[in-house]
């Protein structure tokens, strides 16, 4: 057995969790093999470690199933990332409880350490999911990856405006890999995993109940730059969420809503305690400007440098062209000069801005940058 499968077995026995393993990978010198061969009363000595957790350690050989978990992943097409992976994510390695293991369908990447989790209500308004779908599309667009947790209402709103960008979106479950929760997400699941990743901690049939979603819910903080909530009650799972991101020294961010709305009362009480308020994309990212550096080189002693040629999808390249770096123009404008739909104009000319290849002046006026 490799240490990584003995952090599978580990994550297979119910009464051992991450912060229980933290302190027996301490105890035992980081290898976890050496946890699977104590015996009972060598991991009573572990703070923590209950007789009924070192009985259940001492005794995994007859009664966890680490070759049929195996087998199961390798038939289901996912794949499995340990602690001891190099290609764990960085921003869960930091928090003071990750995950042992992470299930994954699709594919982690590099830029997914850009993330920005996008959490709210199940039972959301119109202006919630409109305004969820917009911040996902406008954020997935700029290079943002999009996590959230795939439940009803906002999460789902989340993961279809950044598939419908052609950015990237994480799902992060609060079941077993193989269990689709909710049931109708199925075909959202499926297209997440072509175009982003879905993943989960818990065992591979493992099933929702009361405990597994603050559980994610911890992933989705620790997995992100910030938290941006959009709808939530005063004791809704998203305000979970952006309590776990504080404890992470992570940003949270939260989108006002109608003063008379209860789906508002969580989104006003984070802002009351010091979240940032959010009304558009560029309160995100204007936190993480080092994460979109100029693209301009800085002149030097034999001329300005020549801009490096970045790649230009066709909207964003009929937009530059509708542009001059003399003329300022509308947002009405630049949509009669191209004939794209408004929505793709706002979103495009965003993403064209944060390329430094349009200058927006007061009044939402816009011009190519010279």
């Amino acid at each position: 057995m490799s240490p990584q499968e003995a952090l599978i077995t580990l994550n297979l026995i119910e009464h051992v969790g991450p912060i229980r393993l933290r302190h027996l990978l301490q105890h035992f010198d980081g290898d976890p093999l050496e946890i699977l061969k104590a015996s009972a009363s060598q991991l009573l000595s572990v703070h923590g470690i209950g007789p009924e957790t070192a009985q259940a350690i001492a005794s995994w050989a007859s009664t966890v199933d680490t070759a049929g978990e195996l087998r199961r992943i390798r038939e289901f097409g996912c794949t499995i990332v340990t602690q001891l992976d190099p290609d764990y994510p960085g921003p869960l390695r930091e928090i003071y409880d990750p995950p042992p293991v992470l299930y994954i369908r699709g594919r982690l990447q590099p830029s997914d350490l850009r993330g920005i989790a996008l959490v709210g209500s199940r039972l959301s308004t119109p202006y919630g999911i409109e305004t969820a779908r917009r911040l996902a599309y406008q954020l997935a667009y700029a290079g943002v990856t999009v996590v959230s947790g795939g439940a009803r209402g906002i999460d789902t709103a989340a993961h279809q405006g950044a598939l419908s960008s052609g950015g990237r979106t994480i799902v992060v479950l609060g079941t077993g890999i193989s269990q689709v929760f909710p049931a109708e997400n199925a075909a959202l699941f499926e297209r997440v995993a072509e175009q982003g990743a879905v993943v989960t901690q818990f065992p591979f049939n493992r099933c929702a109940d009361r405990q597994t979603f603050p559980i994610r819910n911890r992933i989705v903080a620790g997995l992100t730059l910030g938290t941006v909530v959009v709808e939530a009650n005063l004791n809704g799972g998203a305000l979970i969420t952006a309590n776990f991101a504080t404890d992470y020294g992570r940003m949270v961010f939260a989108v006002p809503g109608r003063i008379d709305s209860p789906r508002s009362k969580g989104c006003h009480d984070l802002i009351k305690k010091g979240a940032k308020l959010c009304e558009g994309p560029e309160d995100i990212l204007t936190e993480f400007e080092y994460l979109f550096p100029p693209t301009n080189r800085q002149g030097t002693d034999d001329g300005p440098a020549e801009r490096p040629t970045l790649p230009l999808s066709e909207a964003e390249a009929r937009i530059l062209a509708a542009l001059d770096d003399r003329v300022e123009r509308s947002i009405d404008e630049v949509i009669r000069a191209t004939g794209l739909p408004p929505a793709q104009v706002a979103s495009t000319l965003f993403a064209l801005e944060l390329k430094r290849l349009v200058g927006q002046t007061p009044g939402k006026l816009f011009t190519r940058t010279t």
